[in-house]
């Protein structure tokens, strides 16, 4: 009997150790989830550096003088002196467009002045005769010698033959106008280089007729040509960055087909309105003309070659710069004045950027104002100072981290 009673005292012991070690189990595990975890997160110290603002855009090299000679008369085109990609200087030969119409107009129109001024001689000489005749009838009829019906008579010839002069006189003015804008289309069949450059395109052959354009109807482009000495590139800038592009900014041009050269040159010339895409949604985005003017190029560039330029806006050195990476944008409230009793509009959102700096391991949010960004580091105006450590990230870390937030800091 005393043995049974030892062996169920001996049960109840092992069953209240048993509860005692999984309530203190319990706890033991309670305690370690409960434990602050700490963050992991990459650091960087804020220094001072050299910083340069860059606004990539892309387009295509054009040379700054590029003219299209169009058709100024109609004709066949009866000679052509140049091929595409020769050099011409001013006043070379070009192309001939028939002049026969136009030396018939000439020739037919001078014989109609010369028609008109044998008229004009015999004119001139019934004018005077009728004149002086005039002149003696007026005379005679003063004198009570002839009716007034017969100087009537004599003043009516007079008059024709003044104004059959007059007349005349008016219609050989005509021809002679008439005749300068048939000699000026005639000097237009001929065409001839405008500037000194190069024919970069040559659009019609020898027999082909060229047409003269109208208001709906385009007229004949003959060829074109460029001075190659001076080129541009003319890109697209998005409607964000153009208010920081200035006229004399200096520019790194790269041209898809010379991969190994950089090209300098300034932007001489930003559009006043955004470029018309009929295409785009009113919602999407615009893009202004920006025009670089390329410093030597040394001839080597065509126009058309697809370009991209880095057009420096702004550089700053020695100043306090830290990575993009590290600043983050957090929403901060703000209380209305009058206080939540005398109002019940809810609290205003407000957003600040700054960064996290590092106390005692841990993270402390602090509000920056920023300064020019450059590559992949941004001006720090005010609210850091130099040597100071910042979380930089990860990003994962960044967008949930708190002020207060235990830190364990990897060191790269």
């Amino acid at each position: 009997m005393a043995e049974k009673k030892a062996s169920k005292k001996k049960k109840r012991l092992i069953l209240f150790a048993g509860i005692i070690l999984i309530i203190a189990a319990v706890i033991f595990l309670n305690l370690q989830a409960s434990r602050e975890k700490a963050i992991k997160v990459t650091v960087d110290k804020v220094k001072k550096q050299n910083i340069t603002s860059i606004i990539s855009a892309s387009g295509e090299v054009k040379p700054k003088k590029n003219i299209n000679i169009s058709a100024l008369v109609a004709g066949r085109i009866v000679k052509i002196g140049v091929k595409e990609g020769q050099e011409v200087k001013a006043g070379d030969f070009l192309l001939q467009i028939d002049p026969a119409y136009f030396e018939a107009q000439v020739d037919r129109i001078r014989a109609n002045i010369n028609q008109f001024k044998a008229e004009l001689i015999r004119a001139e000489a019934q004018y005077r005769r009728d004149k002086s005749f005039y002149e003696r009838q007026k005379q005679l009829y003063d004198s009570a010698l002839i009716s007034k019906d017969q100087l009537e008579g004599a003043r009516v010839q007079y008059e024709v033959s003044s104004a059959t002069l007059q007349s005349l006189r008016y219609q050989i003015k005509q021809a002679e106008a008439n005749l300068k804008s048939t000699l000026d289309d005639l000097k237009k069949t001929t065409y001839t280089s405008p500037i000194d450059g190069m024919v970069t395109s040559l659009r019609v052959e020898e027999g082909e007729v060229a047409i003269v354009g109208t208001m709906n109807n385009p007229g004949t482009v003959l060829l074109t040509i460029a001075d190659l000495s001076i080129m541009e590139v003319e890109v697209e800038v998005d409607e964000t960055d153009v208010v920081n592009v200035k006229i004399g900014q200096t520019a790194r041009v790269k041209v898809d087909a010379f991969p190994d050269q950089v090209f300098l040159g300034q932007v001489t010339e930003i559009g006043s309105s955004a470029l018309d895409k009929t295409s785009l949604g009113s919602q999407e985005s615009r893009n202004f003309k920006v025009v670089i003017t390329l410093e030597d190029t040394g001839h080597q560039l065509k126009p058309g070659l697809s370009a991209s330029a880095d057009v420096i806006v702004a550089e700053k050195k020695d100043v306090l710069a830290v990575p993009i990476a590290a600043l983050v944008t957090r929403e901060t409230k703000k209380n209305d004045q009058k206080g939540a009793a005398t109002s019940p509009a809810p609290e205003k959102a407000k957003e600040e950027e700054g960064v996290f700096r590092i106390e005692n391991s841990r993270a402390k949010f602090q509000p920056v104002k920023k300064g020019i960004m450059g590559g992949m580091m941004v001006e720090i105006v005010s609210g850091l100072e130099e040597g100071q450590e910042i979380v930089t990230g990860p990003y994962s870390a960044l967008r949930d981290l708190k002020d207060g937030s235990l830190l364990k800091v990897e060191r790269k």
